[in-house]
């Protein structure tokens, strides 16, 4: 037996991942996540998922690296928001231009459902392949809201309810029986803006005229071959035999993510270079650390950990600029104008500020970033509902026929204001509605200065209405269309750094410092994410009463996912 055979077998092995063709793979059936995982949980529920900052990362490093020969993407399963879908086109086109092949295989686009926010990412590629028993469910855009005024009012339930304005329609699930004009109006113009995108991007990667594609869409859902023959797709094969077309003998798989990472490690920042700040907001925006409830329900953006991230980004002298990544539909006022803050703060000490919103950037979502040097959206991100709502039900009628008695002592004329077992008095009421419009005032206000423009102007753009990123744009509550690659290069630029400058994520956290006590306010430990159940503070006992989003009063009406 010769001895030096598996040594002389393991060098090759070794040699061919240096030196062999790259073929890159990145599986989305499971999706992507966001930013770092903010705690325990959201690590573990996060295993398996690439992380979108990876892959842009790894397709930006594929351009120039004359080892990647294509790139294979399988698409389907966990659906992507529509932004973060025209991120991936974006750098997928980028690797076309590069010269690189690049291929979206899925099993079906929509099992018998919709499917046309997925085809729409592969109509970025060089080829789509379809799995012979999968069918393409371009149908077009559909946003449904429902409405529970009746079957409410059927239990007793009466909804007491102020908003600013017309556009500030997430109430209107509990206060109304049907769409008001402007609650369609501007439905109907975010789904338009929507699908003028989509036939827009599919028109151009299918070589196709925009009135077909019109047409198609609503023809739509085709089985394999009729997707075959109306140019949709370019062949029916199963996985096996995409990847033996694509794949010639030699070549290496390799994930987009694990691609990124051996990358990067080659390249870690020396101590004292100058680099970019990113800081991740995700989720609904509460007052506390960042965290998620442990029976999911998704995380949320606690604004002592975002602020906590800013004032250590601020306080390191390697930092020459910040990247805000924003993906949320809004939340807690209080908490959203003390993000606000550290974001003036850190322009004030000389360091750019650049947003880079998400699928979602929304009323809180866009308080927090509206004061930034630069705001950056997809075309089809969901942002502005500058706007506040708030009220409550009056359940004492329900309690009443099921045979609840509700008494209370009250000392104070307004002391029981909260409670849900009876209406509000007309003074109550009226301090309702004097909070409501402080806390507009002070958003359109903040508008107007962070944007340059008009106090009338910014309330003409606010009154609660919800944008896509293309129209926020043109109305200047956008300043550039883009993805998270465009507002890091913006960064670079606006700090005077080299194109290929570093980013660190903040807070940068020690596995130590998480199990070690804060010795203060300004430790980074005590910026540490949760998992924690409260949001609205002393108000969290009313809102599985309320009906109402968990998580504060600036909200994006109804939940809107673009499929």
């Amino acid at each position: 037996m010769d001895a030096t055979k598996p040594i002389l077998e393991t060098v090759d092995r070794l040699r061919q991942r240096r030196t062999a063709p790259l073929v890159l793979e990145l599986d989305l059936t499971e999706g992507l996540t966001e930013g770092p995982p903010s705690d325990p949980l959201s690590a573990l529920l996060s295993m398996r998922r690439p992380r979108l900052s990876d892959v842009l990362e790894g397709l930006r490093r594929a351009r120039k690296d004359a080892r990647v020969k294509a790139l294979i993407v399988k698409i389907g399963g966990r659906p992507l928001g529509f932004a973060v879908v025209q991120e991936l086109r974006a750098a997928v086109g980028e690797l076309r231009a590069a010269g690189k092949l690049t291929v979206a295989f899925s099993e079906t686009f929509g099992e018998f459902g919709a499917g046309t926010v997925p085809y729409y990412l592969a109509s970025a590629f060089d080829r789509i392949y379809l799995q012979p028993s999968g069918d393409v469910g371009l149908t077009g855009i559909s946003l449904e809201q429902r409405f529970l005024k009746n079957a409410l009012g059927k239990l007793g339930v009466e909804y007491q309810i102020g908003q600013r304005h017309e556009y500030k329609t997430a109430a209107n699930t509990f206060t109304k029986d049907h769409m008001t004009d402007p609650h369609r109006e501007s439905m109907a113009r975010i789904a338009e803006s929507i699908i003028e995108q989509v036939v827009a991007g599919v028109a151009e990667g299918r070589k196709l005229a925009p009135e077909r594609v019109r047409e198609l869409i609503d023809q739509g859902p085709f089985i394999g071959p009729e997707a075959v023959e109306a140019g949709l797709v370019d062949r029916l094969a199963y996985r096996d035999e995409v990847y033996d077309e694509i794949r010639g003998e030699g070549d290496l798989l390799l994930f987009v993510g694990r691609y990124a990472k051996g990358a990067m490690v080659k390249k870690l920042p020396r101590p004292g270079e100058r680099v970019v700040a990113l800081v991740h907001g995700q989720g609904a925006i509460r007052l506390g650390r960042s965290g998620r409830g442990p029976l999911g329900g998704g995380g949320a953006m606690g604004s002592d950990t975002i602020c906590a991230a800013f004032r250590a980004a601020r306080r390191d002298d390697s930092v020459k600029a910040v990247v805000f990544r924003v993906n949320s539909p809004g939340g807690s006022y209080v908490a959203s104008d003390a993000v606000w803050r550290e974001v003036v703060l850190t322009r004030r000490a000389g360091k750019p500020v650049i947003i880079s919103m998400g699928d979602l950037a929304a009323s809180g979502g866009y308080f927090v970033a509206m004061a930034a040097d630069v705001i950056v959206a997809q075309p089809g991100t969901l942002t502005g509902s500058i706007g506040v709502f708030g009220g409550k039900p009056a359940i004492g009628e329900l309690l009443d026929r099921v045979g609840i008695n509700s008494e209370s002592i009250d000392v104070g004329a307004n002391s029981g204001m909260f409670s849900t077992s009876r209406t509000y008095s007309e003074q109550q009421w009226a301090r309702v509605n004097a909070w409501l419009d402080r806390v507009y005032d002070d958003f359109v206000t903040k508008v107007a200065e962070g944007r340059r423009l008009d106090r009338d102007r910014a309330h003409e753009l606010a009154r609660g209405r919800v944008w896509t990123g293309a129209d926020a744009r043109d109305g200047g509550l956008v300043d550039e269309l883009g993805g998270l690659e465009d507002a890091l290069a913006l960064a670079r630029d606006r700090a005077g750094l080299p194109a290929e400058a570093h980013i660190r994520t903040y807070p940068r956290m020690h596995p130590l410092d998480r199990l070690r006590p804060p010795e203060s306010s300004e430790d980074k430990a005590a910026s540490l994410s949760q998992v924690r159940l409260e949001a609205w503070g002393p108000l969290n006992r009313l809102t599985a009463e309320l009906g109402l989003p968990a998580h504060g009063p600036l909200m994006l009406p109804g939940w809107w996912a673009i499929r």
